[in-house]
């Protein structure tokens, strides 16, 4: 393989491309690159997430770039690896992209160096006077999967399509079922046929001459007013142009440099693409029953080239192992603007793994700085609004504010009350992290991750903030593996029976009979750290419950129905803690108060082993652990009646002389 300047991988209809001038936007990167194990007590890379934050669109960088790609251009279809990504993660998933309509190539160019870190990434750049057919383009990429499966067999290969790309991953899943493909296609043009842009090809046929010349000069003029209301009065005027003017003014978005996408598009280029999609999108629906891959659906609501929501829908129905996420404010061009992040994406589905399955420690990355504040600004209403204030136990006993009682060695075991609805558990996270740079494993349940049914609990997407900041569903494995890697974990024992309690048991603790929790900790020295957590009471009161529910025909057919929504836990338990019923009780909200975590001293378990082996060994400290944390949730309920600053107004008020940001006062320790 050479390397001049950008070098492609051969498959069957290309060989190494060699130009006068190279490329200057892309190479390959070549060699195993050495791991970077991931250490979750702080987060890591701030420096390069600076021009993360610079990129507000992708459109300016895209045209920069594709200007070099037509100015070399020629050959047949072939593969590159973008400049931008440098050193990624050992053992790497490969990552193919699919291009559009285009066919630049680099309609990923906002997310390289991002995915570059954690992907192998390779790019399919087709020439703009190339005329290789779809079927043969599913045999290239086929050619390459097929290639890079024998020589990788147990990791999955990633196909990211964007519209005709979509098509293609969908083609080659479909005709490689045995291999272990991750599809993630953005606005896929499979429904090509009930969308408007057939209505562009007798268009262009009836238009005289090339495109190129005229497009540039027409629509150049789109980012001022006078283009705009001339525009409008020639579509009027045109049944043909009206019915196509929907997709038209999607092109018009990026008029500042329509001279280089003419370049891309010209006229029989553009006619070439489009009698592609036609055939793209019939054959690769044609043949969704024999797709087996997991997928990832990526829709746009505001797409006005493909009714792209709609077909997210279909396709939700019709593949395995298949799940949607909706940007209602996105256009068609989904990559390329400047608010979407796919690895924020791919973390906050679960989708990134690097063998067979995935893996909730293994193959979690934790989030960089911009990553974990997207996710804490997410947070920002109930943040703001309980001001929450955390107290630790330093090893001599004594209690202080903030969390310098709390080990950046793990590993660590955080086990305490949950507060309704879980509210505890968003402030919990963004104060560890901002505070301590630790990254808390919390341990949820399974509906945070999917669905037996859909219904009418909120989507799943609805936590994928939580999963990029840590979240891993209960399971024994999964609690044995995070110790094993020395993590930071969150336990709330009383799971979802605590979560959703009735009246009159705030901060009552149902918790099951056997220790759960204690002897896997003892089996890896883990320091068990109680807590508790008080101030849910402060933002309302339960006024109708589950117990008020269920004597009401309706709402106790509504509270069955999501209850099955849901996977079931601890369907072998007894009493109370197996009682996990799903409701949303009756609140009577308060004037806001505030949230309080106290963190009792930590208990060790290192060199205790086979102590705890013994069941009554092993119960004593879980009572042990249970009681000190009732003694946490006693004394802030006590302490809190001293602070002055309890109220939200008294919050505002203090903020207001002292400034926004500054550090809130409470009660004296």
């Amino acid at each position: 393989m050479v390397t001049v300047g950008v070098s492609f991988f051969p498959t069957v209809f290309s060989s190494i491309f060699h130009r006068e001038r190279p490329y200057q936007a892309v190479k390959f990167n070549s060699g195993r690159i050495p791991s970077i194990a991931p250490r979750f007590a702080m987060s890591i890379d701030r420096v390069s997430e600076e021009k993360q934050k610079e990129r507000q669109s992708g459109w300016k960088e895209y045209l920069e770039q594709a200007k070099e790609f037509i100015d070399a251009d020629g050959g047949l279809p072939r593969w590159f690896s973008p400049l931008e990504c440098g050193l990624r993660l050992d053992n790497s998933p490969l990552m193919l992209f699919l291009p559009g309509i285009d066919g630049v190539g680099i309609g990923l160019i906002s997310h390289h160096q991002k995915l570059g870190r954690i992907f192998d990434l390779w790019c399919l750049h087709i020439p703009v006077a190339d005329r290789t057919s779809f079927t043969d383009l599913v045999k290239l990429v086929e050619q390459t999967v097929r290639s890079e499966y024998q020589r990788s067999p147990n990791r999955p290969i990633y196909l990211v399509g964007e519209s005709l790309g979509a098509c293609l991953a969908l083609a080659v899943a479909a005709r490689n079922p045995n291999i272990d493909l991750v599809l993630i296609l953005a606005n896929p043009a499979t429904s090509f046929s009930r969308s408007n842009l057939e209505l562009l090809t007798p268009l262009l046929d009836a238009l005289p001459g090339s495109l190129s010349p005229a497009l540039p000069n027409i629509l150049s003029l789109t980012a001022g007013g006078p283009l705009k209301t001339v525009f409008d009065n020639i579509i009027e005027g045109l049944p043909l142009l009206n019915s196509a003017r929907e997709p038209i003014v999607d092109f018009t978005t990026f008029s500042s440099a329509l001279h280089v996408l003419a370049d891309i598009l010209p006229k029989e280029t553009l006619l070439w693409k489009l009698k592609m999609l036609k055939s793209a999108s019939a054959y690769a629906d044609s043949r969704l029953y024999a797709i087996k891959a997991q997928s990832l659906i990526l829709c746009s609501g505001n797409d006005q080239l493909l009714p792209s929501q709609q077909e997210g829908q279909r396709l939700l129905q019709l593949l395995p192992k298949c799940e949607l996420r909706k940007f209602n404010e996105s256009g068609h061009f989904l990559f390329l603007e400047g608010d979407i992040d796919l690895v924020w994406v791919i973390k906050g589905t679960s989708y990134y793994r690097r063998g067979k399955y995935h893996d909730y420690v293994s193959d979690f990355i934790p989030p960089t700085p911009d990553e974990a504040k997207k996710a804490i600004e997410q947070y920002s209403l109930i943040n703001n609004i309980t001001s929450s204030v955390m107290f630790s136990t330093l090893e001599d006993g004594k209690i202080v504010k903030g969390l310098a009682g709390i080990t950046s060695e793990g590993p660590v075991l955080l086990v305490g009350n949950h507060m309704l609805l879980a509210l505890d558990v968003a402030p919990f996270l963004s104060k560890f992290y901002t505070e301590r740079d630790i990254v808390v494993r919390a341990m949820a349940h399974p509906l945070f991750f999917r669905r037996k049914k859909s219904g009418k609990l909120p989507e799943v997407s609805f936590f994928d903030s939580l999963r990029v900041m840590g979240a891993f569903p209960v399971l024994s494995s999964n609690l044995f593996n995070l110790l094993s890697s020395k993590s930071h974990i969150l336990l709330y024992p009383g799971g979802l029976r605590e979560g959703f309690h009735r009246k009159g048991e705030e901060y009552k603790l149902f918790w099951p009979e056997q220790s759960e929790f204690v002897r896997m900790a003892a089996r890896f020295g883990a320091k068990i750290i109680p807590f508790g957590a008080v101030g849910e009471d402060d933002l309302g009161q339960v006024v109708i419950d589950y117990d008020d529910l269920v004597k009401i025909p309706y709402f106790k057919s509504e509270i069955e129905s999501l209850t099955n929504e849901i996977e079931q836990l601890r369907t072998g338990a007894n009493g109370e803690v197996a009682n996990q019923q799903v409701h949303l009780p009756g609140i009577l909200p308060k004037v806001p108060g505030r949230f309080y975590f106290y963190f009792g001293k930590p208990i060790e378990t290192e060199g205790r082993k086979q102590e705890l082996m013994d069941k009554k060994k092993s119960q004593e400290l879980y009572f042990e652990v249970k009681s000190e944390v009732e003694r946490c949730i006693a004394y802030l309920k006590e302490k809190r009646e001293s602070d002055p600053y309890r109220s939200i107004l008294s919050r505002l008020l203090y903020q207001a002389t002292h400034g926004p940001t500054s550090d809130i006062p409470t009660f004296e320790i």
